[in-house]
């Protein structure tokens, strides 16, 4: 049954349920972690990718991408774009699912929480300071990052046989940890699209208590930015020949 769909569609789950889980958990009113901070929050999300590589290798992925623009990269670097539509809906639905099940676990949390921005950041990523050029500009570097990195740990140039399959997703993760202290501050580091634009989507079709608007005006920014990034990334990667 395992097929590398199904491996990024679970390990996707997996990355947006224990990311925007760590998210809820500061966040949330009543919740033990309300008000921890945002080292819980880089640190969460950096445990998230580990298990979301993880689950994905191990559900049949052996790319385990769990990220639109990732696939992108990868694709551009290949020249082989066959992976992209079905990788891209299959990150798609494993976000919206691992959103889902985030609102179901903290259910009882919602209706106490009055602020409505406070529930919409437990799903999608905001801006510190709303001025969209500026927010694009974040998501781009950000996301050029992770790729341009990603892309280095991977190279013959660091290792001829490349890191090991367990090493591998430890240091994307501490990659990914070390993006949003240094540069997560700004817009949330969303560098990934379908982790913001499937929650988004689940926050504003599920009946959570008390909510308000799922702010669509600003979901360009957390899924341009990240594919232009990893664009240009891969191209310069290209051009290396890392």
């Amino acid at each position: 049954m395992a097929s590398p769909l199904l491996g990024e569609f679970l390990g996707t789950m997996v990355l947006i349920l224990l990311g925007n889980g760590v998210v809820a958990s500061v966040l949330l009113k009543d919740s033990k972690a309300n008000n921890s901070g945002w080292i819980v929050i880089t640190a969460g999300w950096a445990f998230a990718v580990m298990a979301g590589v993880f689950t994905s290798i191990a559900s049949g992925s052996s790319d385990a991408h769990l990220n639109p623009a990732v696939t992108l990269g990868f694709a551009i670097i290949s020249s082989d774009f066959s992976k992209l539509a079905s990788y891209w809906a299959a990150q798609m639905a494993g976000a919206f699912v691992g959103a889902t099940l985030v609102w179901l676990h903290f259910f009882p949390h919602w209706a106490p929480t009055e602020e409505v921005d406070l529930k919409l950041a437990c799903f999608s990523t905001g801006p510190a300071i709303r001025a969209p050029l500026w927010n694009l500009v974040s998501e781009i570097i950000g996301t050029f990052v992770l790729m341009l990195v990603v892309f280095s740990i991977f190279s013959k140039a660091v290792s001829p046989a490349g890191p090991s399959p367990a090493l591998g997703p430890l240091l994307v993760a501490s990659l990914v940890m070390g993006i949003g202290l240094s540069l997560g501050g700004t817009t949330g580091y969303a560098i990934n699209p379908a982790r913001d634009l499937g929650p988004r989507l689940a926050h504003a079709l599920l009946p959570i208590a008390g909510k308000g608007g799922s702010d669509w005006g600003y979901a360009f920014v957390p899924v341009v930015g990240p594919l232009v990034g990893a664009a240009l990334a891969a191209l310069l990667v290209s051009g290396l020949h890392l």
